[in-house]
């Protein structure tokens, strides 16, 4: 797999742009097809994990317990026909429990011990992290490591892991007791944070007779490896604007005390509300996301409201919230929302930020 975005290009080339649109509509619509046999609803999470997917990037689903987290990722991978791997994480987990560990063995031949490298579950091309913020901090970070170079190393050895590699981790928000916190440099590793909530009243009606009567649902593959890789090869080469690039720059910009000589344009809320705001990593995932989105609509450019659309899982997880605004009882977002009623779409526009977003 290459990432270089000049051979993502080069292999749109082969394809005219109606054609490409309509090859990820018939691809990303069947992969829905398939998921909605095992899950009811929750369209606008299974939109997000499939952005997180098309973009090679990984997601963290927050959601209580019993919002079928685990099943939407076990169905996501049945569905593209990949190895699937699941890691229960608890608090006694090692890291080598999930990355591997040498083992000494007797050759046969030679009658030599040797070490032999025994690949742990980390080997698999769709991870499900389960309750990630149940292990401790040490473990945590050698999945963090593994998805951010995608590859292990033991005994100085590198071990490249399998491609298209994919990490859904799953966290429950109200249990706090007896788990590790995900630090704020570690969250900055997904590319986004999707949240889970409650179904419908007829979508939970739906669910009750669809588990507690019949058999399950058979889940077909749609996708295999190398189609998927096509799709993330399609979306590196959908264009961006200039202009577009730039309101999302205004837009994470805004969330940071500027530097030294800078002018200060954050809006008032950003100055009371906010310890620290998103970094480059965000503004980058904006507009991956935004690509991802635009093709998934059948758009063969991104606009504004593509980076509208996806600034919320994007940047939710990025924005250190202070006393005040817990005092405040305000969330990751509403401030979010604010931001974008502040953020003007044309670069051009005097109107000051912070005098469109004082209402809290």
């Amino acid at each position: 797999m290459n990432d270089d975005p000049g051979a993502a290009n080069a292999n749109a080339e082969h394809l005219d742009a109606q054609e490409i649109h309509e090859t990820v509509l018939k691809h990303t619509q069947a992969l829905r097809t398939e998921i909605a046999r095992a899950i009811v609803g929750q369209e606008q999470v299974v939109r997000e994990v499939l952005l997180a997917l098309l973009c090679r990037g990984h997601g963290l689903l927050i959601g209580v317990p019993g919002l079928a987290k685990t099943l939407l990722v076990s169905t996501v991978a049945r569905s593209l026909g990949l190895e699937f791997s699941r890691i229960q994480f608890t608090p006694d987990l090692m890291p080598s429990d999930i990355t591997g560990t040498e083992v000494i063995e007797e050759n046969r031949d030679t009658g030599r011990r040797e070490m032999r490298f025994v690949r742990g579950p980390l080997f698999a091309n769709i991870i499900l992290a389960d309750e990630i913020n149940r292990t401790p901090p040490k473990t945590q970070a050698a999945l963090l490591e593994a998805m951010q170079e995608r590859h292990v190393t033991a005994s100085g050895v590198r071990h490249d892991l399998s491609e298209p590699f994919f990490v859904l981790a799953t966290q429950n928000p109200i249990e706090q007791e007896g788990t590790y916190p995900l630090p704020e440099a570690q969250l900055d590793r997904f590319m986004v944070m999707i949240r889970v909530d409650y179904p419908s009243h007829d979508e939970e009606a739906e669910i009750i007779r669809r588990t507690t009567t019949g058999t399950p649902s058979e889940i077909t593959p749609v996708l295999d490896a190398d189609q998927i890789r096509q799709l993330q090869d399609w979306v590196r080469a959908v264009p961006v604007p200039d202009h577009t690039i730039d309101y999302a720059l205004r837009l994470t910009r805004s969330t940071r005390k500027p530097g030294r000589g800078e002018p200060d344009h954050r809006p008032a809320f950003v100055r009371d509300y906010l310890a620290w705001g998103a970094g480059p990593r965000a503004t980058q995932n904006l507009i991956l996301a935004a690509k991802a989105s635009a093709l998934l609509d059948g758009r063969n450019a991104v606009t504004i409201q593509d980076i509208q659309a996806v600034t919320h899982p994007v940047m939710r997880h990025r924005m250190h919230l202070n006393f005040q605004a817990e005092a405040d009882r305000i969330l990751p977002d509403d401030l979010i929302d604010q931001l974008v009623r502040a953020t003007p779409e044309n670069a051009d526009d005097t109107q000051p930020a912070a005098m469109l977003s004082n209402n809290r």
